[in-house]
């Protein structure tokens, strides 16, 4: 069935597209959050091992509720490793060893990196796309990342 919400077909697909490679990214760091919590070590590891499972559990909801926005619009979801490692703006690795503060910092770029990405498109889907629901719901979406990235930068004081 057409998808009928006020939004041309052309302009739900770019914005489909674009949420595409935020997904990806969500993916991605879905799975660094994952690795990172398996992986850790060091003398803080109780606490951060507990804090990456908060994080993990949250990059989860995230890329559900991207790609939740994705069928939305009309379109499917990217839901495959391969497509996510295409899209994606992130690198897949965790680089420089399994303790919490190479792990936090590691994190911290992506969620600045995610940050960047969407800030970049609340005008354009708003404006040029006539998208005003995706605009305010990545809006809400990168505060979420602004807000797990002043943590993680806590964590490096």
């Amino acid at each position: 069935m057409k998808t009928s919400i006020g939004i041309s077909d052309a302009n739900r697909k770019t914005v489909a597209e674009q949420l595409s490679k935020i997904l990806a990214d969500e993916f991605v760091l879905y799975a660094k959050t994952l690795n990172a919590h398996w992986n850790l070590e060091g003398p803080d590891f109780h606490s951060v091992h507990l804090y990456f499972e908060e994080l993990y559990e949250q990059s989860e909801e995230f890329s559900d509720s991207v790609a939740e926005r994705i069928r939305q619009l009309g379109h499917y979801a990217p839901a495959s490793l391969k497509n996510f490692l295409a899209l994606t703006h992130l690198t897949e690795e965790l680089t420089g060893g399994t303790g919490s503060q190479n792990l936090i910092k590691n994190l911290l770029a992506d969620h600045e990196t995610i940050i960047e990405f969407i800030r970049g498109n609340i005008k354009e889907f708003d404006e040029a796309h006539k998208d005003a629901g995706t605009a305010d719901f990545i809006t809400g979406l990168m505060e979420k990342h602004e807000k797990t990235a002043w943590m993680l930068r806590a964590h490096l004081k």
